[in-house]
C-alpha cells in the first residue's frame, strides 16, 4: 500500500528534530508537505532507513510507536483519499479542510518523475479584463519543479478575450470547440486537435460551447 505524506508529518518529524525523512518509491508527498519540508529544511531519501541504536534489553525508541502509528494512519489516509479520488470529490473535501492543496501528486522522491491526480486540481479564475467571463485554469508543471515549461488546464465558457502570446505555446483541446481569432481570421478546434502560437502574437480566445485545453509553454 502505497504511503501519503502530508504537512503534519513533515512537521512532526522536525519537532523530532530530524532533518530526513525515508519514504520509498511509491510515496505520495502532497505538494503541501513539500513546502514544508523546504521550510524546515527536511530532505526525502530513499535509502534505508539507519536501524535503530537501542539494545535489546533498552526500552524500545521514543519514536517507534508513532512511526508505527503514521504507517497505518498514512494506509487509511490513502485508501481514503483514493476513494475520493474516483468520486471526484477530493479536492472539494481537502478545500472544506482548510488545506492549501492545489492537487495531489506522486513524485520518485528525486525530482525525475511526478505524476498530477488531475481531476484534484484546485480552479482559478483567470483575469480577462471582464468579471462577466467564465475562464478558469490550474497550472500543474512549472518552475518549482526544476522545469522550463509550464503546463496545466485551461477551461472558456461561452466568452472571448484577447490574449497576447509570450511565449511560445501549444494548446491541445480535451473537450469542447476552441475558437482563435488572428487578423480577422477565425481558427476552430475541436477535441483531439492541437495548436501552436508564436511569441508576440496578439490573438483572441473564445468558445461558443464550454472548451478544456492542455497546454504548454515555454
Amino acid at each position: 500500500m502505497k504511503r501519503l505524506i502530508c504537512a503534519k508529518e513533515v512537521e512532526a518529524l522536525d519537532k523530532e528534530g530530524k532533518k530526513v525523512m525515508y519514504i520509498d518509491a511509491d510515496t505520495i508527498i502532497t505538494p503541501s508537505a513539500k513546502d514544508a519540508a523546504s521550510a524546515c529544511g527536511i530532505e526525502f531519501s530513499t535509502e534505508p532507513e539507519p536501524a535503530c541504536c537501542c539494545n535489546q534489553d533498552a526500552a524500545p525508541c521514543g519514536d517507534a510507536a508513532p512511526q508505527q502509528s503514521a504507517g497505518i494512519d498514512s494506509e487509511l489516509i490513502y485508501k481514503a483519499l483514493t476513494a475520493l479520488m474516483e468520486k471526484g470529490q477530493l479536492g472539494a473535501v481537502l478545500g472544506s479542510l482548510g488545506q492549501d492543496v492545489p492537487y495531489v501528486a506522486e513524485s520518485d522522491g528525486n525530482g525525475c518523475v511526478k505524476l498530477v491526480r488531475g481531476d484534484t486540481a484546485k480552479w482559478e479564475v483567470l483575469d480577462t479584463g471582464n468579471p462577466a467571463d467564465k475562464v478558469f485554469y490550474n497550472e500543474l508543471i512549472g518552475a518549482d519543479d526544476g522545469s522550463s515549461m509550464n503546463a496545466g488546464f485551461m477551461t472558456i465558457e461561452n466568452c472571448q478575450f484577447p490574449w497576447d502570446v509570450a511565449c511560445e505555446e501549444i494548446y491541445y483541446v480535451v473537450e469542447g470547440t476552441l475558437t482563435v481569432g488572428l487578423d480577422g481570421r477565425t481558427f476552430t478546434a475541436h477535441p483531439g486537435d492541437c495548436l501552436f502560437f508564436q511569441n508576440g502574437s496578439k490573438l483572441t480566445f473564445g468558445s461558443p460551447d464550454k472548451v478544456k485545453v492542455f497546454y504548454a509553454t515555454h
